[in-house]
């Protein structure tokens, strides 16, 4: 391997994955190309075409190879669809146990170009990914689901002191990197602390304690309910969401759609040593193999990794990649190439096309200080 290169997974992934993963690595290699650097992807088995190949969606050889890397990028699954051996867990699942991927960065910016139900949007939702009620998350062993009788099914959720204090520290963080002169960072605690009194009551509870080491930060709360209504209402108001994991899934989407769609929103799962790039969105095989997905979420998705990753090991270079990647997107959105998702005619190669073209012109600067917020 070169010694400019750097070494990422890709896990291509099912339905419109063949498409916005491959337009997504394209952008990125002439980003970095423009950056005088190499990539050197290491594509693994994953998905559909990994239990046709080892009869398994995340076989052995893959998560071996992932031990070894810090970053990859993941494409959508489609596990619903999956063989019933095969669906007990979802990839995705098996990708955040292993790793600890506990943070969940979801950006929604609104862009030019491209029609926004709240313009003024620009918001990072920080979501704990590891407890809450997700029923493949919740538990040390087994399913936090369960059904005593057939007419009685009950959930169990988890909240804890330690996985609460370490996304509060990421949000605050987060929040500090995108204040700016005369704009201080903010961020808000969302939680349900009047109905859910022990469990978000906690992680409000520790929140508010993280906060204090954080004295250049304001710091607001709001019940979850509330949040829903405030980001339609006025999204403005708000920089830094840090909320649990049941809530963060629901509140990142809603703000995604108030930017202008989930096709356009990217998203990071990563731990304090590894980050793994997946949009939000899921497959779509209803529209795969016909080149007409919008690939800005993967895209982003991939410039979000790169800059995660690359603060997290002081690489310049790939914090700068990451700057060409944002910027590139912005801009030929801005001249009203899209896909017809969002208005436009450009198929999903000829979308990426555009994009990889538009980062050979982009300047970066002061790329290795900013944000990883897209």
């Amino acid at each position: 391997m070169p010694d400019n290169a750097r070494r990422i997974g890709v896990l291509v992934g099912d339905g419109i994955g063949v498409e916005i993963v491959p337009a997504a690595v394209a952008v990125a290699d002439a980003a970095a190309h423009a950056e005088g650097i190499e990539i050197d992807w290491c594509e693994l088995p994953f998905g559909a075409a990994a239990i046709e190949s080892h009869d398994d969606p995340v076989p052995p050889e893959t998560l071996s190879a992932l031990d070894d890397l810090g970053l990859w990028l993941v494409g959508p699954h489609d596990s619903a669809s999956y063989p019933a051996q095969h669906s007990a867990r979802t990839p995705g699942a098996v990708l955040r146990t292993r790793y600890g991927l506990f943070a969940n960065l979801r950006p929604a910016k609104a862009f030019s170009g491209v029609p926004a139900v709240k313009p003024d949007i620009d918001v990072l939702i920080v979501r704990e990914n590891s407890e809450g009620l997700y029923a493949d998350r919740n538990m040390a062993v087994g399913s936090g689901e369960f059904m005593p009788t057939a007419d009685v099914a009950l959930s169990v959720g988890l909240v804890t002191r330690a996985a609460s204090e370490r996304i509060a520290r990421v949000a605050f963080a987060a929040a500090a990197d995108r204040a700016a002169p005369g704009r201080p960072g903010r961020v808000t605690i969302v939680h349900k602390a009047n109905v859910l009194r022990l469990t978000t009551g906690l992680f409000r509870d520790v929140c508010r304690e993280v906060a204090t080491e954080f004295a250049e930060i304001e710091v607001t709360e709001q019940h979850v309910d509330a949040m829903a209504a405030l980001l339609v209402r006025r999204p403005a108001d708000f920089d830094v969401i840090v909320t649990e994991n049941l809530f963060g899934d629901i509140l990142s989407d809603l703000a995604g759609e108030l930017a202008g769609s989930l096709g356009i929103a990217g998203s990071v799962n990563c731990s304090e040593t590894q980050v793994m790039a997946q949009a939000t969105h899921g497959a779509a095989p209803d529209i795969a193999g016909r080149d007409v997905a919008n690939p800005v979420a993967m895209i982003a998705s991939v410039a979000m990794g790169f800059r995660r990753y690359g603060l997290m090991t002081d690489d310049a270079a790939l914090i700068a990649v990451a700057g060409r990647m944002e910027s590139a997107v912005a801009d030929t959105l801005a001249t009203s190439v899209a896909t017809a998702d969002l208005g436009g005619t450009a198929s999903t190669t000829r979308f990426a096309a555009a994009v990889a073209q538009q980062v050979v012109r982009t300047r970066v600067e002061g790329a290795a200080g900013t944000s990883e917020h897209t």
